[in-house]
C-alpha cells in the first residue's frame, strides 16, 4: 500500500472536517501584532484567543485550519530539545478543528476517532486516550463526559487519568483554559509492545510513545489570583501535530524521516563534503548521531526563519527579531561545528522548503527571494562574528595562562556564548586543544543570572478586569469625532518595571489604539471634578485598552473623552505621507517595492520595503518630487468600508503578514496613484501635509530599505535649521561668494598639511629610533629596552615599535610617553618570548605597569598597551627606571 504524502494528508484532515460542515481557513500568520502577551502564535488557539474571550464575534460556528506555530520560549519552550530527540520542532503545523459555542465532547471525540481509525487507518491496537482526573484545588471534577464518549471506542484499560500537567491545558498564566483529553500512539516493534504495556509508556518521555492530537474542551477563564471562572460558552480548542501525524501514517519512527524533514536534509547532505544522515536507529554511533542532531536542528531552523521572514518578522537584535536571530545562528553553529561548513549555507536550503511547502503556503514562494538574501546577509555578519570570537578566544587562552591559571572563567565563557554565538562546547573543545577547561558551573550561574534578569524586565503583573459598567460591544468613533461622553467598562492594574498603571476600556472611545505601524491617541478623560490622563492607547485580543497612571473614586460617572487633537493632526500628516511615499517608490524603483514595516507617529515616519540595493540621491529627489507634487495637488483622501473581496478588485494593496477581516477600510489618494487597505487614520485632503523631506536611508536587513521622513511643521522647521546652519558657515567663511569652493578650499588645505605632519612625524621616529636602539642592553638573553620618548601621536608610537620589534630579536620593551595629554605606555614582546615554555605576556605585564598609573591595559600576548587620563611625565619616567631595576621579574631563561 503506497504512504499517503504530507500534502495529502493535510488535505485529508481539512477535507474531513469541512465535510462535518467546517469552514476552512488559512492559517494566520506566525508572527503576532496586536497581543502584547505572545511573539509568535505558539498554538492552534492563539489566533482565536479573542473568540474565546468574547472580545470578537463568532463568524463561523465550526472552522478548521493549519496553523503556522512557533514555540522557543515562555511556558512551551522546546528550543534546547529540538533535534536532539526526534519529536520536537520550533516550528510545527498544528491542525485543528474548532467549535465556537457550538458542539461539544461527544461529537469532538467521536470525529477524532472515526477520523484517524476510518479515515486515515490507524491501528486501533496502537492508540491510547487521557482523559482530567480532575483538581480539588480548582474545584474541578473528574471529566466523567469524556470518560463515558471514550468507552463507545476505546477498552477501559486504553483510557488513562491524567493529572493537571497533563490533562487540563492553559494558554498561560492567566487566559481561557480547560479540561483535555489527548490521544497517543504506540510505535514500538510488537516485541516491545509485549514486554511493557504502552499504558505504561504514555506521557513517560517515550520516544516511540508520542501524544498525536489533543483535544481541549475551553470551560474556563484562569483570572490572576489563580482562580478559575466559567466562560461565557463551552468551546472545543483541538490540535493535532501535523509532523507527528505525518509520521505515524508513514510509518516512521522520527518526524524527520517522513517526507516533510528528508527533502530538507537530503539538500543539507549535499553541502557538505560526503556526510550522510542516518534514518532512525537505537544503535547510532555517538559520531553519527551528532551529524544526525545537526542536520535535524539545520532542518528545523530553515523552516522557522524562512517562515517568519516571509511574515514580515526580520532578524534583529530585540524582541521577535532576537528570537530568529538567535535560532538561525543557533542552526550556523551545528553547520560550522558538527558539519564543518565555513560558509554561508542556510540560505541555499529554501528553494527546496518553497518547492516543497510551497503549495500549502505560497508566501514561501512569493517571498522566496526576499527570503534567502535575508538569511545570506544574516549569514554572512554571523561569520564575521565567529572569526572575530575565535581571536577573542585566542586572546582569553593567552590571558589565562598568563594568570596562571588553567581555567578559563564561567564569566568569559558566556560572553563568548552571549557575544559571539559561541557554544559551550566549541568553547571547551578548543580549550582543550589550548591544554585548558572551563569553568561550566560558573557558566551555567551566568547564564542563570541572564536568564533571571531578562525575566523581571518582561515580567508584566497583570490583575483581573474589573467590571464597572459592562458592555458586550465596544464602539470606537475616533474616525470623525475627537471628543464624546463616555463610560468606564471596565479596569485593571498593571505593573512592569517597577511602574504601577491602570489600563481602562471605555465605550464609545474616540481613541485610536496603536495598530498598523500608527501609534496609539494619548488625551483625556474628564469627569465632574477628575481628569484622568490618557498616556497611551493599544489593541489587546481586539479590545481597545487606554493607559493611565492613576483612578479617580468615582468610576461610574459620565466622563468626556477628548484626544490630543494636535498629535493626532501630525500622525494623520504622516500616516497619508507614508502612502504617498510607498506609490513613489513602486513608481521610481519598481513593483517589486512592498512594505516590510512602518512607524508613523506626529514627529516623523519611517518606511521599511523590500529593494535590494541603496536608493540613489537622485532616485531620493524623484520620490520627494511625485510626493510633494501629490500634496500640492490637494487629492481628497477617501476612505471606504468593503468587503475584502471587494477591496482586491480595486487593485488595493494589502500587507502581507497583516490579518485582515471580512470588512476592511480601503484608502484612495487619486486612484491611479494610491489605493492601499489600511485602518488608521489620514487626512482629508493631501495638501494638509504641507511638505515631505526624507532625512534618512539606511538598509535594515538583506534586501530591505528604510526611509525615514518628516512633514508638516516638523519639514519647516527642518529648512530653517538647515538654512541657520548655511549663514553661520558662511559668516564664518567671511561670507565668499562661492560658499562649496571656500569649503574645498579648506579641505584641500587641510589634507596638505596632514600630509605634511606625518612626514614630520616620520622624520621624528627615524631619530627615536636610531636613538633607542642604542640603548638596548642585553640581560640573560633577553634585549631590554626600557623608555619614556617625546611623541605624541599614536600612529607613530605604533609605527616605531612596530619596526623596532621587526628589527630585534628577543625583544623586551616599555616604552611610555604624553599622547593627547594623556599617560601612555607600551610593552612589546618578541614572539619567541611567550612561546617554547617561556611565560611572558604583553598583557600582563601591561597591566602589572597599570595599576602604577591607576589605568587600565589590554591588548595581544606580544602587543599591549595602557592609558590614563592623567599627564604626569615625572612619574612615568620614575616607573620606566622601576620596571629597568626590577626586569628580573618578567625576564625568562631562553
Amino acid at each position: 500500500m503506497q504512504q499517503p504524502t504530507a500534502n495529502e494528508i493535510r488535505a485529508t484532515f481539512l477535507n474531513f472536517f469541512e465535510s462535518k460542515k467546517h469552514q476552512i481557513v488559512p492559517s494566520a500568520p506566525m508572527v503576532v501584532k496586536g497581543d502584547p502577551t505572545l511573539m509568535f502564535n505558539n498554538s492552534g488557539m492563539a489566533p482565536f484567543k479573542d473568540i474565546f474571550l468574547g472580545n470578537s464575534p463568532v463568524k463561523f460556528p465550526r472552522i478548521t485550519d493549519t496553523q503556522k506555530c512557533l514555540r522557543v520560549s515562555g511556558k512551551h519552550n522546546d528550543l534546547e530539545e529540538v533535534g536532539v530527540d526526534t519529536y520536537h520542532h520550533t516550528m510545527f503545523e498544528m491542525l485543528g478543528n474548532w467549535s465556537f459555542g457550538d458542539y461539544f465532547k461527544t461529537e469532538a471525540i467521536t470525529w477524532a476517532w472515526e477520523l484517524l481509525t476510518d479515515v486515515y487507518k490507524i491501528d486501533k491496537d496502537r492508540l491510547y486516550v487521557t482523559v482530567f482526573e480532575g483538581s480539588e484545588a480548582d474545584g474541578v471534577s473528574f471529566d466523567q463526559q469524556a470518560f463515558d464518549t471514550w468507552k463507545q471506542f476505546v477498552p477501559e484499560n486504553r483510557i488513562l487519568m491524567g493529572n493537571k500537567k497533563d490533562n487540563f491545558w492553559e494558554m498561560g498564566d492567566m487566559g481561557p483554559c480547560g479540561p483535555c483529553t489527548e490521544i497517543h500512539y504506540d510505535g514500538r516493534t510488537n516485541e516491545q509492545r509485549a514486554t511493557i504495556s504502552g499504558a505504561d509508556r504514555v506521557n513517560n518521555d517515550d520516544p516511540q510513545v508520542i501524544e498525536i492530537w489533543n483535544n481541549v474542551f475551553m470551560e474556563f477563564n484562569r483570572k490572576a489570583d489563580g482562580s478559575l471562572e466559567k466562560l461565557p460558552a463551552q468551546h472545543v480548542d483541538t490540535g493535532m501535530g501535523f509532523e507527528r501525524l505525518v509520521r505515524v501514517l508513514q510509518g516512521k519512527q522520527s518526524n524527520y524521516d517522513s517526507d516533510v524533514f528528508l527533502p530538507l536534509i537530503h539538500a543539507i547532505e549535499k553541502l557538505t563534503k560526503g556526510l550522510t544522515y542516518e534514518t532512525f536507529n537505537p544503535t547510532v554511533t555517538d559520531a553519527q548521531e551528532r551529524l544526525n542532531v545537526a542536520m535535524r536542528v539545520i532542518a528545523d531552523h530553515i523552516r522557522t526563519v524562512s517562515f517568519s521572514i516571509a511574515d514580515g518578522q526580520l532578524p534583529s537584535n530585540t524582541g521577535a527579531g532576537y528570537v530568529i536571530r538567535r535560532i538561525l545562528r543557533r542552526a550556523i553553529r551545528y553547520g560550522y561545528q558538527s558539519l564543518h561548513i565555513r560558509e554561508p549555507f542556510m540560505y541555499k536550503l529554501v528553494n527546496a522548503l518553497a518547492a516543497q511547502m510551497g503549495s500549502a503556503f505560497p508566501e514561501l514562494k512569493t517571498q522566496q527571494q526576499l527570503i534567502e538574501k535575508v538569511i545570506k546577509e544574516e549569514e554572512q555578519s554571523f561569520f564575521k562574528t565567529l572569526a572575530s570570537g575565535l581571536l577573542r578566544l585566542d586572546a582569553i587562552c593567552n590571558d589565562t595562562r598568563a594568570n596562571n591559571s588553567t581555567v578559563i572563567n564561567g564569566n568569559v565563557v558566556f560572553e563568548l556564548y552571549d557575544t559571539f554565538g559561541f557554544p559551550v562546547d566549541l568553547t571547551s573543545l578548543i580549550a582543550r586543544e589550548n591544554n585548558l577547561s572551563i569553568d561550566e558551573e560558573g557558566f551555567k550561574l551566568a547564564l542563570q543570572q541572564q536568564k533571571e534578569r531578562s525575566r523581571a524586565a518582561t515580567t508584566v503583573d497583570t490583575g483581573d478586569w474589573i467590571n464597572i459598567c459592562p458592555d458586550e460591544t465596544i464602539q470606537f468613533v475616533g474616525y470623525t469625532q475627537h471628543e464624546i461622553e463616555t463610560k468606564i467598562i471596565k479596569y485593571r492594574k498593571v505593573k512592569a518595571k517597577n511602574k504601577e498603571q491602570y489600563q481602562v476600556v471605555l465605550n464609545p472611545t474616540p481613541f485610536y489604539a496603536e495598530s498598523g505601524g500608527q501609534v496609539g491617541d494619548t488625551g483625556t478623560l474628564k469627569g465632574v471634578n477628575d481628569t484622568l490622563y490618557i498616556t497611551d492607547t493599544r489593541k489587546e485580543n481586539n479590545l481597545i485598552v487606554h493607559f493611565t497612571d492613576a483612578l479617580c473614586d468615582n468610576l461610574t460617572q459620565t466622563f468626556v473623552a477628548t484626544i490630543d487633537a494636535e498629535k493626532r493632526a501630525l500622525t494623520e500628516n504622516n500616516h497619508s505621507a507614508t502612502h504617498l511615499l510607498h506609490a513613489a517608490l513602486r513608481q521610481v524603483l519598481g513593483t517589486h517595492v512592498e512594505q516590510k514595516g512602518s512607524l508613523v507617529n506626529d514627529d516623523n515616519l519611517r518606511f521599511d520595503f523590500s529593494h535590494f540595493s541603496k536608493v540613489t540621491d537622485q532616485e531620493i529627489t524623484q520620490i520627494e518630487t511625485i510626493v510633494n507634487n501629490k500634496i500640492r495637488e490637494n487629492v481628497p483622501c477617501t476612505i471606504a468600508e468593503m468587503s475584502i473581496d471587494q477591496a482586491k478588485e480595486t487593485g488595493a494593496m494589502a500587507l502581507f503578514g497583516e490579518k485582515y477581516g471580512d470588512t476592511v477600510r480601503v484608502v484612495t489618494m487619486d486612484k491611479n496613484y494610491s489605493i492601499e487597505l489600511c485602518g488608521g487614520t489620514h487626512v482629508k485632503a493631501t495638501g494638509s501635509i504641507g511638505l515631505f523631506k526624507i532625512v534618512s536611508e539606511s538598509a535594515v536587513a538583506a534586501g530591505v530599505r528604510r526611509i525615514e521622513a518628516i512633514t508638516s511643521t516638523a519639514t519647516e522647521y527642518y529648512y530653517a535649521t538647515q538654512t541657520n546652519l548655511i549663514n553661520e558657515v558662511k559668516t564664518a567663511l567671511k561670507n565668499p561668494k562661492d560658499v562649496l569652493k571656500s569649503v574645498q578650499t579648506l579641505l584641500d588645505t587641510n589634507a596638505l598639511l596632514k600630509k605634511q605632519l606625518k612626514l614630520l612625524f616620520k622624520e621624528k621616529v627615524a631619530v627615536i629610533k636610531k636613538d633607542l636602539l642604542s640603548k638596548i642592553r642585553n640581560e640573560k638573553g633577553v634585549n631590554m629596552l626600557h623608555e619614556f620618548i617625546e611623541l605624541d601621536n599614536e600612529e607613530a608610537v605604533s609605527d616605531l615599535l612596530s619596526q623596532i620589534r621587526g628589527d630585534i630579536k628577543d625583544l623586551f620593551a616599555v616604552i611610555a610617553c604624553i599622547i593627547n595629554g594623556k599617560t601612555a605606555i607600551y610593552v612589546v614582546l618578541s614572539e619567541k618570548l611567550t612561546k617554547d615554555g617561556n611565560s611572558m605576556n604583553a598583557i600582563s605585564i601591561v597591566r602589572d605597569i597599570a595599576k602604577e598609573i591607576k589605568g587600565n591595559g589590554g591588548g595581544q600576548a606580544v602587543y599591549a598597551s595602557a592609558s590614563a587620563p592623567i599627564n604626569d611625565r615625572a612619574n612615568l619616567e620614575k616607573i620606566i627606571k622601576d620596571v629597568a631595576q626590577k626586569n628580573y621579574r618578567y625576564i625568562v631563561y631562553l
